[in-house]
């Protein structure tokens, strides 16, 4: 059987709400059963996280982390995704790996704007200046076509160079930006909160998607206790990630105050005045329903 190789280029035929809406229907499925694998040597990291969901199949995306890569010129975070077959365990797809990350990544947090944001979205602001911002940028105006996106960076020029490609503006300063924005969204590798709960006022939404370390948050402990907040898996975030672990841990807040994941969309709705967070951390259920909708796309192309 020959197995279909899935290129990056393959996202020209995605559409950012139907890959939403896929990960959205997935979840009406059983949940999935999960299982990482970390491995080390120095500071090179060999990263495997599998999901399996009865009714969809089988998932391994394998990631490998070698920071010395850049002064080599080469990428640091390269990998691979194998996807399996529901019924008989066969190789189905081989997926690229930025591909799928690409897309699993910026849906999630759509989906769960979809859902939280207020009803009329005038601007967005997207902290951070890297790959996942400008995915955002391209995610959020599909959704909210008439809104209005800016971008901040620590580094200017960055921001810049990204709003050139995405057709975005530049905000000049944070915390004006972030008042004044419907839709904060942060994508940043910071260790140390980026975003202040004082700057925050009723109605907005703000996606909190860089954090993925236990020692990373992105959002300080007031933006929390002010917020209503969401996650999409209560398994990936809330146990692993500094940005809900690290407050739960000091009792700033409890795993009772999360409302909902996305096992339970019924729950993610939101009153005018309510600010709605939501902490995107992944996991590979996600890259599983999302390589199978891609898989069904490029079948249904004829490739």
């Amino acid at each position: 059987m020959n197995v279909p190789m899935i290129p990056f280029d393959a996202g020209e035929r995605l559409d950012w709400i139907a890959v939403s809406d896929a990960i959205a229907a997935g979840h009406a499925l059983p949940r999935a059963e999960l299982g990482d694998t970390f491995l080390t040597r120095g500071s090179d990291t060999l990263l495997s996280r599998a999901a399996w969901i009865d009714g969809m199949g089988a998932l391994v995306k394998t990631a490998t982390v070698f920071p010395g890569n850049a002064a080599r010129g080469r990428p640091t975070i390269n990998g691979g995704v194998a996807l399996y077959g529901d019924v008989d365990g066969a190789l189905e797809a081989m997926v690229d790996f930025h591909l799928l990350t690409r897309w699993k990544t910026a849906a999630d947090s759509l989906l769960a704007a979809r859902r939280l944001a207020p009803p009329r979205v005038r601007g967005i602001l997207i902290v951070g200046a890297g790959t996942v911002a400008g995915a955002m940028a391209a995610a959020y105006r599909a959704a909210f076509p008439d809104a209005r996106v800016a971008l901040w960076n620590r580094t200017r020029h960055r921001a810049e160079k990204l709003a050139a490609e995405t057709g975005a503006a530049v905000a000049p300063d944070l915390e004006q930006a972030a008042r004044t924005a419907d839709i904060i969204c942060c994508a940043t590798m910071s260790v140390h909160p980026v975003l202040q709960g004082a700057w925050l006022r009723p109605g907005q939404h703000v996606d909190l998607i860089g954090a993925f370390r236990a020692d990373m948050r992105e959002a300080d402990d007031a933006a929390l206790t002010r917020s209503r907040v969401f996650v999409d898996s209560r398994e990936t975030v809330l146990d692993h990630i500094g940005e809900l672990k690290d407050p739960i841990a000091r009792g700033v807040i409890t795993a009772g105050d999360v409302v909902a994941d996305f096992y339970e969309l019924d729950r993610f709705t939101r009153d005018p005045d309510d600010i709605t967070l939501c902490k995107n951390g992944g996991g590979a259920h996600l890259d599983l329903m999302v390589a199978r909708h891609i898989l069904e796309r490029w079948q249904s192309d004829g490739d």
